[in-house]
């Protein structure tokens, strides 16, 4: 067959076309995505992938997802996330399968937050235990694993989740042998009753830490370890006594850890058939447990026992009336805190106490930003232990500054009646405000010159009787005592407070009402001996502690004249409100600087702030200074 010219052409350049056709094709397709290749992230979605696990933000960890996708499980996951679950549990034959172990963990822990409840949550525990620890004869998870923390956390939270009781955060521990529902078994579990008892105290009303924010403290600090942290209230065992809690009060709350080891993970996960042991400890116990043989530390929250204990407290209530009345009583436990001073934790030898001292109309509550740094510094915590004085802020300088001297006397006697505990003879006291003033009467002779005062004849010469002469004795005879090493002066008013007026001394005269243990023996002298007294007009006008610090005080020129025990090393931190202003007229808006100001002090810190300065952060840096320094002297 004959083809035409035309045809023939046509077909010679048919495959010129087809050619070109191809070419056009290539290049179309190469401005398209390829079938596997890459696209950049921004740094938000970058963060996002790195930190994604179902703690984060409920969606699954990128090995989870892994290695539901090796599995082909990733479409039923969503669809039936328990039957996801049980499929890869089937296929976990010894418990040192850390990927799969790790996987329902999280998995677990995931569906039990979306209805799976209780025995989920003490599933991914479980799960997570075993990846943490496999086995004696096996290694710990590398530290560079970046399932490590969130293990840890699903341990933790699982194990809170697990035990949760019915109220909101309320952890519902077992007391003796209990058995507990597993989604593919059960767990017997054992908690000793004994480990309720903390000192005299039974742990009461335990609720998860993690579950409360808190609120009020600039840092809210977490011992990172294992275990569900839980704050524990107390409650006293009648009759109970133990030296070292004698002064705990029972309305703190206290950082419990409770930790579950579990028997031979590696067989008895695969039977289902667990059995475990739990244990409550605080802080003050160990910090730490033993697991095949590794020192493993616990998960404790201070920072959130500590604003436990002042939620709704009423100490709050306690600082006005303890201003205006002079017998207040401020422990309902009186015979156990009659010195008022109370400590923070059971009585450690080998500490040195460290003993805060408030200001007027306040308490030891104001104190709360200090506390919550000293107790959350892994030196300070270890070396110090902190006492609380409280007072009747109302009442003369010296009648509270007796108390104190003799309280600290008295409880360092109590608690080291043979002297053999050195740390006891270091001890250091920071006063706020009028309790700076109280903290510098431990550090003064006073000789009798605040007898002589008031009193024209000596002590001795007073026709009172001696239960009198002694508590007046106690107020107005002040030397240093022994055992204190620092103190610590906050925004002091050595030289008297510019805000108290006459007008406002007057009002309080009138609001203000003094002790019994004062006015008994004064009483006593105005009736049976008024020609003892040197001061005019004293009857009518008992002075109150506004009075004393008045900067026309006889008392405070006096107390102001005395030098400080050499053997005392002193410091002061003072408060500024008007930087800005000229050195004569700086103030914090109660004390001028030049009132706070007192020579021959190791250091002077001028710092930034209104009269609380006790909250101030470079206060409180200062202080912590100032507290290591201690340790090296």
């Amino acid at each position: 067959m004959r083809l035409s010219g035309e045809a023939c052409i046509a077909s010679a350049h048919r495959p010129l076309f087809t050619l070109w056709l191809l070419a056009a094709v290539v290049l179309l397709l190469a401005g398209c995505a390829t079938p596997v290749g890459v696209r950049p992230l921004d740094r938000a979605d970058t963060n996002r992938r790195l930190t994604e696990n179902v703690l984060a933000n409920e969606s699954l960890s990128a090995p989870t997802q892994q290695l539901l996708n090796r599995a082909g499980l990733t479409e039923q996951q969503r669809r039936d996330p328990a039957a996801a679950i049980a499929a890869l549990r089937a296929g976990v034959p010894l418990a040192g399968a850390a990927d799969r172990l790790f996987a329902l963990a999280e998995l677990s822990f995931l569906h039990a937050g979306q209805g799976g409840g209780r025995p989920h949550y003490l599933a991914a525990a479980v799960y997570a235990y075993a990846f943490l620890f496999p086995g004696t004869d096996a290694g710990l998870p590398s530290p560079f694993d970046p399932r490590l923390t969130t293990a840890v956390l699903l341990y933790n939270q699982g194990l809170a989740g697990g035990l949760a009781g019915s109220e909101p955060n309320a952890v519902d521990l077992p007391t003796g042998a209990a058995t507990l529902s597993l989604p593919f078994g059960e767990l017997s579990v054992r908690l000793d009753p004994e480990e309720f008892r903390w000192g005299p105290f039974t742990l009461v009303r335990c609720t998860a830490a993690a579950g409360l924010e808190v609120r009020g403290l600039r840092n809210d600090y977490r011992w990172p370890g294992l275990g569900a942290a839980m704050v524990a209230s107390l409650r006293h065992i009648p009759g109970a006594e133990v030296s070292e809690y004698t002064l705990v009060p029972s309305v703190l709350k206290v950082p419990v850890t409770a930790f579950l080891r579990i028997d031979n993970i590696g067989e008895t996960l695969v039977s289902g058939r667990l059995r475990g042991e739990m244990t409550l400890t605080t802080p003050q116990e160990t910090p730490e447990v033993r697991v095949n043989g590794h020192r493993v530390p616990l998960d404790f929250r201070p920072t959130t026992a500590l604003a436990s204990t002042l939620e709704g407290s009423q100490v709050y209530d306690l600082e006005l009336k303890g201003l205006l009345s002079g017998d207040l009583q401020l422990f309902k436990q009186s015979a156990r805190f009659k010195d008022n001073v109370f400590l923070m934790a059971p009585f450690r030898p080998g500490r040195i106490p460290l003993v805060l001292v408030h200001g007027t109309a306040s308490s030891p509550a104001r104190w709360a930003e200090v506390l919550n740094e000293i107790l959350n510094d892994p030196v300070l915590r270890q070396r110090y232990q902190v006492w609380l004085f409280t007072y009747n802020t109302g009442n003369p300088v010296f009648y509270s500054g007796g108390l104190l001297a003799q309280g600290l006397r008295n409880i360092v006697h109590q608690l080291d009646p043979d002297g053999r505990d050195p740390a006891l003879r270091r001890m250091v006291i920071i006063g706020h405000s009028q309790g700076g003033l109280l903290t510098r009467l431990t550090a003064v002779d006073s000789g009798t010159v605040f007898w002589d005062s008031l009193f024209a004849v000596p002590p001795e010469g007073l026709r009172i009787s001696p239960e009198s002469r002694a508590a007046l004795e106690r107020s107005l005879f002040f030397k240093p005592l022994p055992f204190v090493r620092r103190v610590v002066f906050l925004s002091t008013p050595h030289g008297g407070s510019f805000l108290i007026s006459t007008w406002v001394s007057n009002l309080l005269q009138r609001l203000i009402t003094l002790p019994f243990a004062l006015l008994s023996p004064l009483e006593e002298i105005f009736d049976q001996d008024p020609s003892a007294l040197r001061v005019a007009g004293m009857k009518e006008r008992i002075p109150r502690s506004t009075d004393n610090m008045s900067p026309n005080s006889t008392f405070i020129r006096t107390l102001g004249s005395l030098p400080l025990s050499p053997a005392v090393t002193a410091h002061s931190i003072i408060a500024v409100a008007n930087p800005e202003a000229p050195r004569e007229r700086w103030d914090d808006g109660v004390v001028s600087y030049q009132s706070a100001h007192i020579p021959g002090v190791a250091s002077e810190l001028v710092v930034h702030s209104a009269h609380s300065s006790q909250d101030n952060p470079a206060a409180i840096e200062e202080i912590r200074r100032i507290l290591i320094d201690n340790l090296t002297d």
